[in-house]
């Protein structure tokens, strides 16, 4: 069993942030300037020791990869940001092709989402506006995945790049240009492309263009899942605000019988939940989140994915989404803990399959 961590690159400065919204302007401002709603909600996340840091810096990058692999993680998924020929957010992922540094096993997720001051995806106050073109702008894109998905370090399954796509039912012409993505794949060389669409609170695609699919949460469980006391409202100075009761929604992520009719499903798995540092008392903050309870629930989750899903991935939300509470990253409050029970866990999956004279990946 391979645990990927998806992997947020908004911790460096780019031009475009800059404009739209203040100098230096990255993942942390948002983290830095949250504040608890009501007793008992720890904001703001602090990262361990004060490290703040550049996503631009290789040496950042080398404790990124070395700290997950020592804990169990197999690889991470970066968020790919491409918005028809324009990028955002690309420099580490660059940095890490060019240097061939850190040797780790990575796979992308492209992002396709319009960007707006909502941070919600919705088409409103539009910042960056999402356009797929036709097959020129389809092959220009596909010329720059070909790069990535040649690194010999890129995540494959059955020899073919696992690429994720996050919102495939907003792509209009979605199936042609996976086909004409796959014939592209072909004439490089490769064995095809393993895609994978994101399924959460969105909309989904015909699965069967789709190689696999892979279970986004806890956004997955919020649109699909069994929802008895897992909302509960609050009033905050006359504003109605929505916790999330932890225990509930991971219940509900281990009652469900996946949906599979023959697919692959990559079931999912998340550490922890508050966008309140993006969206204030509009988002949504979690209620009874433990290091213990996640390594318990990761476990069962494990347990599942290999026999019910048969899976060959777990993909976790997430390794650093600190301004949604979804990380995995050491921080002040709980220091290496969350961590500490995933190694546990992976540690434990890794034995057993030794004990039965399995492989220990």
């Amino acid at each position: 069993m391979k645990v990927i961590a998806l992997h947020l690159p908004q911790f460096h400065r780019i031009e475009e942030n800059d404009r739209w919204w203040g100098d230096g302007f990255t993942e942390w401002t948002n983290v830095k300037k949250a504040a608890p709603l009501y007793s008992g909600h720890h904001q703001p996340k602090q990262p361990f020791q004060g490290k703040y840091y550049d996503l631009s810096d290789p040496d950042v990058r080398k404790w990124q990869a070395e700290t997950a692999k020592q804990h169990g993680i197999y690889g991470f998924c970066y968020y790919h940001y491409w918005f028809k020929g324009k990028r955002l957010l690309e420099k580490p992922v660059n940095e890490i092709l060019d240097s061939g540094e850190p040797d780790f096993p990575f796979c992308l997720s492209w992002a396709n989402e319009t960007w707006t001051r909502k941070w919600d995806g919705q088409e409103s106050d539009i910042l960056m506006a999402q356009n797929y073109g036709d097959r020129e702008d389809w092959e220009e894109h596909f010329n720059y995945l070909v790069k990535v998905f040649k690194d010999k370090r890129y995540i494959r399954v059955e020899g073919k790049p696992l690429f994720v796509i996050y919102r495939p039912a907003s792509i209009p012409q979605c199936e042609e240009m996976i086909q004409f993505w796959r014939e592209l794949a072909l004439k490089h060389g490769l064995k095809g492309i393993h895609f994978v669409q994101t399924i959460g609170g969105f909309p989904t695609f015909n699965r069967q263009v789709f190689d696999a699919s892979m279970e986004f949460e806890p956004h997955y469980t919020f649109a699909h899942g069994h929802m008895n006391g897992i909302w509960i409202e609050m009033n905050i100075k006359g504003q109605q605000h929505i916790a999330v009761n932890y225990d509930k929604v991971w219940s509900s992520i281990l009652e469900r019988t996946p949906h599979r009719n023959g697919e692959i499903v990559y079931p999912g798995a998340f550490v922890n939940w508050d966008n309140t540092p993006r969206r204030g008392v509009d988002g949504q903050s979690t209620l009874g989140a433990t290091p213990e309870k996640f390594g318990l629930y990761l476990s069962r989750q494990m347990e599942r994915a290999r026999t019910l899903y048969k899976s060959e991935y777990l993909f976790v939300n997430a390794w650093n989404e600190w301004a949604e509470g979804a990380y995995l990253e050491p921080d002040q409050n709980y220091g290496y803990a969350y961590l500490s029970e995933l190694k546990k866990v992976t540690q434990h999956e890794s034995n057993r399959n030794k004990s039965i004279g399995g492989s220990s990946e």
